[in-house]
């Protein structure tokens, strides 16, 4: 599996949102996306600038149903 670019919470939001996802309400520290006609929500975890576990990276591209590969692709 091709390694992830290490990317804070708020670097993945706009990731996700190229893909057609958005912030429909923020929990905490937490921001949950919905994307018309995707059974996932995504619940992305925004912690002052820190970055994401790759465990949990991979779950978030897991659940948009997208490619590692991709995803890097819309990482700024």
């Amino acid at each position: 599996m091709p390694n992830l670019p290490a990317v804070n919470g708020k670097q993945a939001i706009r990731a996700f949102e190229r893909l057609g996802f958005s912030v429909v309400r923020i929990d905490g520290s937490h921001h949950i996306m919905k994307k018309p006609g995707h059974c996932y929500v995504l619940t992305v975890p925004v912690h002052s600038g820190r970055v994401l576990p790759n465990g949990t990276l991979r779950g978030l591209i897991r659940a948009a149903s997208i490619a590692p590969e991709e995803f890097a692709k819309l990482v700024d």
